[in-house]
């Protein structure tokens, strides 16, 4: 797969995970690609940490508003019905435990559902922003990301990097498969028909549990 084809792969697939009603929202990067793919049944509300409830998808060319964009300062689009708020009543909305599903991505996550997604010891960082209060606040947490960085594993046995929260993660969605974090472990839910178990488990420091 190329780059294209990855991230394509990734969000379809975590699109599938959303139910209709849900309050979604979509973290910077690869997930604001989501609701791209969302099937046509399914009317999810989606939530922007920097105050827009009920945001639209990226506008036409030429047609971009500067007063609505999302949390990375992306132009967006605002659904019949939208509502925008400063960031003390958005985060009102995700500590109270409004948001139905967060989708995020990551530098590292293991099979504890830890997650590391906001720096790089050494690397400058503008800082973590709402991602902590969206893991803890959200109902559900899938993390959408590339299954390696390069040669480095990134689904590990235990994280190396500054975590964001412990424990909050529920599911992991690549271009190799699909993983629930559990008690026992991480299970491999679905496996990408390009891969085998043995090219998926090389890929991931932690072992995969995998069901008969």
């Amino acid at each position: 797969m190329d780059k294209e084809q990855i991230r394509t792969t990734i969000a379809r697939r975590a699109a599938q995970e959303l139910h209709d009603g849900d309050v979604v929202n979509l973290g910077i990067g690869l997930p604001t690609l989501v609701s791209n793919y969302l099937p046509p049944h399914v009317k999810v509300i989606l939530q922007s940490e920097n105050g827009l409830l009920g945001m639209g998808g990226s506008p036409d060319e030429g047609r971009e508003d500067p007063t609505l964009i999302n949390a990375g300062g992306g132009y967006v689009t605002a659904m019949p019905g939208a509502s925008t708020f400063d960031s003390a009543i958005s985060f009102g909305i995700i500590r109270g435990g409004h948001v139905d599903v967060s989708i995020l991505g990551a530098l590292q996550v293991d099979e504890k559902g830890n997650l590391a997604n906001w720096m790089i010891p050494g690397k400058k960082t503008p800082g973590m922003g709402g991602a902590m209060d969206l893991l803890v606040g959200a109902r559900r947490v899938i993390i959408a990301m590339e299954h390696t960085a390069g040669n480095y594993r990134k689904i590990l046995k235990r994280c190396t990097l500054p975590l964001t929260a412990e424990g909050q993660v529920n599911l992991i969605i690549t271009e190799m498969g699909v993983m629930e974090i559990t008690d026992r472990g991480i299970v491999l839910k679905e496996l990408h028909p390009e891969f085998t178990l043995a090219q998926i488990q090389e890929a991931t420091e932690a072992q995969l549990i995998i069901p008969h």
